[in-house]
């Protein structure tokens, strides 16, 4: 029997990308969302940290994720309010937010909190920029307007291999999967 891992996310999308890496390694990886409050901070790890205690007493083994899209030339907006403004203006805003602007340098980081009786923080970021309008019609999220430093595509014209490659969720699984191999 494997062991089980418990993600705690009402993201389909970044449960099928955490998935495809933790599987392989012989875990039961289980999707929850017990809903937990989301601190207003300037810090994603800090935000983390704080699901992770607001969470540790209704789980054994559970991780969870935060992530957010910096664009410099918008002084890092939308940042660790990235869902929100998803929600709100969506692509379509930032692109409207950026017409004109030829500065179009952008980062994307993921922290990923882990506990087992011990909070673990793994982090991960991708460097690219803001493309002119939405391309591909893969992935989730920002994933039309963003492409990562040394591509031509957006990671919505990415399969779900490709993007993991490059993107900030994907560094940030791959240092969690190292750490569990290891264990």
């Amino acid at each position: 029997m494997s062991e089980e891992i418990v993600f705690i996310t009402s993201n389909k999308n970044k449960f099928k990308e955490a998935e495809k890496l933790i599987t392989p390694l012989g875990f039961k990886l289980i999707q929850k969302n017990p809903g937990y409050p989301e601190i207003q901070s300037d810090s994603l790890e800090e935000v983390v940290r704080y699901g992770i205690e607001y969470l540790r007493d209704k789980f054994d083994t559970f991780f969870l994720e935060d992530s957010g899209l910096f664009i410099k030339s918008l002084k890092n907006f939308p940042g660790v309010f990235s869902k929100f403004v998803f929600t709100t203006i969506g692509n379509e805003g930032i692109i409207k937010l950026m017409e004109n602007i030829k500065m179009r340098d952008a980062v994307f980081r993921a922290v990923i909190g882990y506990y087992d009786g011990e909070a673990k923080i793994f982090k991960g970021e991708c460097k690219g920029r803001i493309s002119e309008e939405m391309r591909g019609d893969h992935g989730f999220g920002y994933d039309p307007i963003f492409i990562p430093q040394g591509c031509e595509k957006t990671f919505g014209e990415m399969t779900t291999e490709e993007k993991n490659q490059y993107s900030h969720r994907g560094k940030a699984l791959k240092s969690f999967v190292q750490y569990l191999k290891q264990r």
